[in-house]
């Protein structure tokens, strides 16, 4: 696996420092250089790469528009590729799937699964990348049964300079429909900057970093229904 008139921020006490992850922005910003030794075929499976469909398949029942930060997000593209998965992705009219800035992502589990335990494989995939790669790190969050990681990673050149700087937003809940059936949920956020744009992109992220979080964290799940 992943509006409102009036704002009710949550607030998570662990995000307000971020110490890591800011040191990381700030070393970035000022320098502008990251070395990674992952392979680009790493990158393709990090990365989500929508496929271009004329009219995508609502196998959610969910087909939007869906607007976060006063930013409409309109239904682009959809996947079904297994019995129990389901994926929807939407993008503002003035993005493309093949090279987004920002894009909105539904996907769902059937079954019963645990939160945790998915967010905690992601968080596994993220900490072996950092291992070659300084710059990727996550902040992960519990309220009630629910999970978000908030997580920043990047594809680099051979020379260190950052092709793709990717800032991805997951809220994982289990949840069940009207019928008892089980599924898990992920409706994230997902945004990026490009080249040239990466400085621009990070000079953004240091000083908004907590309006999406706290935009994504208040705002409801999808209420899905999959129609196979």
């Amino acid at each position: 696996m992943s509006s409102a008139t009036r704002r009710t921020v949550i607030k998570y006490p662990k995000f307000a420092k971020l110490p890591t992850l800011a040191a990381i922005l700030n070393e970035l910003y000022n320098h502008m250089k990251l070395f990674s030794l992952f392979s680009f075929l790493q990158f393709l499976c990090l990365f989500s790469f929508g496929q271009t469909m004329q009219t995508p398949k609502d196998y959610l029942n969910f087909p939007g528009p869906v607007t976060i930060v006063k930013t409409q997000y309109n239904f682009a593209w959809s996947s079904h590729p297994n019995a129990n998965y389901y994926k929807h992705e939407y993008i503002p009219s003035n993005n493309t799937l093949e090279k987004y800035k920002s894009m909105v992502l539904v996907e769902v589990l059937a079954g019963e699964y645990n939160p945790s335990d998915i967010a905690g494989a992601k968080v596994a995939e993220l900490k072996k990348l950092k291992e070659n790669n300084p710059v990727v790190n996550y902040n992960i969050f519990q309220k009630n049964e629910e999970i978000i990681l908030d997580f920043l990673i990047t594809d680099n050149a051979p020379n260190g300079n950052v092709n793709i700087i990717e800032r991805n937003i997951y809220r994982y809940k289990s949840t069940m429909d009207k019928n008892g059936k089980k599924y898990l949920i992920l409706f994230g956020i997902s945004e990026r900057g490009y080249g040239n744009d990466v400085k621009n992109f990070l000079a953004n992220l240091k000083s908004n970093k907590n309006v999406l979080l706290n935009e994504m964290a208040k705002l409801p799940m999808p209420d899905i229904k999959i129609t196979d």
